[in-house]
């Protein structure tokens, strides 16, 4: 729908939370994409996340951020959603993954997680991934847990000044990730 001159349009960000594990999103028409989306490959017929997260990628400029809302499987499914995972870490692009409490959304309970990718990364974070596992700081509710102003608070402020803590957050070098079978979990 964002088009210049028969192209994508890119910002310098984009924020989402596109509809989780959606089912026939399209796979049948991504092998003629003109836009070029699925350079790093093609996501499964019956989930559409990185479906979302590549059409974003390509939605950036050079030095684009974005931070998406995705299911917790993304950090570990394998087969193609592996190889597009694998593809993004490998070039650079993932700056951070952010673990949410399960519970958050409304229709569905799973955990999610947050991955923030950046195109153009610091020196001091190429080849490496900050991690946060916030998924035990939130307010439990009767149908939907909800995050405080505290806990929104500490992701932000560790996020952003990338503080480690000791089982909250961790910055890891690539060469781990990779001895991980890239698994983000």
């Amino acid at each position: 729908l964002h088009l210049q001159d028969n192209l994508l349009k890119t910002f310098d960000v984009v924020v989402a939370n596109p509809p989780f594990s959606l089912d026939k999103w399209g796979e049948e028409i991504a092998s003629e994409d003109s836009f070029g989306r699925f350079k790093y490959g093609t996501p499964p017929k019956s989930k559409g996340d990185f479906a979302f997260v590549l059409h974003m990628i390509s939605s950036l400029n050079s030095n684009g951020k974005m931070g998406v809302i995705l299911p917790h499987g993304v950090l570990f499914r394998g087969a193609s959603e592996g190889k597009i995972r694998t593809k993004l870490i490998e070039d650079n692009l993932l700056d951070a993954v952010i673990g949410l409490p399960a519970n958050l959304f409304y229709g569905t309970g799973i955990p999610a997680c947050i991955i923030v990718l950046n195109k153009n990364k610091p020196d001091e974070l190429k080849n490496k991934v900050f991690f946060i596992n916030a998924d035990k700081d939130f307010a439990e509710g009767k149908k939907q847990n909800t995050l405080r102003p505290e806990d929104i608070e500490k992701i932000d402020f560790v996020f952003t000044t990338k503080t480690i803590e000791a089982k909250y957050s961790k910055l890891v070098d690539l060469e781990t990730i990779a001895g991980n079978e890239y698994t983000l979990n």
